[in-house]
């Protein structure tokens, strides 16, 4: 079983009728790993999936394999990726990333200037999310809408997470900031401008060298 068994494609209206199936594996998979999750009705992710703000994973066979949605927070300054689920008969084929990748690239495509954000317990994830530009930052750099911290309280870890007055739970917090990214893209681009002209300069002075050498010899008799 490979990659090319599946297709994951933007979900839609035709896609509904998986929501159920869908909820009931993240509740699942949440129990079996003894961690939080905020839970999300069928009806909620099936509205995703007809607002075009979900990806899904499909068998050859038709069967679904794999999912994801797009949530928007603070009046779409910020974005997150949730729910990230792969159906327990196709793991270990790469789908969470490719899952992840294809979700992060509609984000991109939607929200364009929103910083996109994560809360997660999972290696797997952290791992995904760094080489996607993901870093790691403090709870205060996320949004601070109500409605994204309310989804927490159906998580086993709510508890936790009041405790600690909001400032840290069991989850990391990871953040992808497209204003820090193009600095830092801006900044690569002059550093490397700045040394293809050093190399430009230091190939300059060697033919100038050649060729003083070159004039010294001629003159020899």
């Amino acid at each position: 079983m490979n990659q090319n068994d599946f297709s994951i494609v933007v979900a839609s209206e035709a896609h509904a009728g998986y929501a159920e199936q869908i909820c009931d594996e993240m509740a699942e998979s949440a129990k079996a790993r003894g961690t939080g999750i905020a839970r999300r009705s069928p009806e909620y992710v099936a509205d995703k999936m007809r607002e075009g703000k979900a990806v899904i994973a499909l068998h050859k066979d038709g069967t679904w394999a794999g999912f994801c949605y797009i949530e928007t927070w603070s009046h779409g300054s910020f974005v997150a990726n949730s729910g990230l689920i792969v159906n327990p008969l196709y793991r270990k084929a790469g789908l969470a990333k490719a899952i992840k990748r294809r979700i992060f690239a509609l984000s991109r495509e939607k929200y364009p200037d929103a910083k996109i954000f994560g809360l997660t317990t999972g290696l797997a994830v952290m791992k995904i999310n760094s080489e996607l530009g993901y870093e790691p930052v403090t709870y205060s750099e996320l949004t601070q809408d109500e409605n994204f911290w309310k989804g927490c309280q159906s998580c086993v870890n709510f508890d936790i997470l009041t405790m600690k007055e909001r400032k840290n739970c069991l989850c990391t917090a990871m953040l992808f900031d497209p204003v820090e990214k193009a600095k830092e893209a801006e900044e690569k681009a002059k550093e490397m401008t700045h040394k293809a002209t050093l190399l430009e300069r230091i190939e300059e002075s060697i033919r100038r060298s050649v060729k003083v050498f070159a004039s010294v010899i001629n003159l020899v008799p």
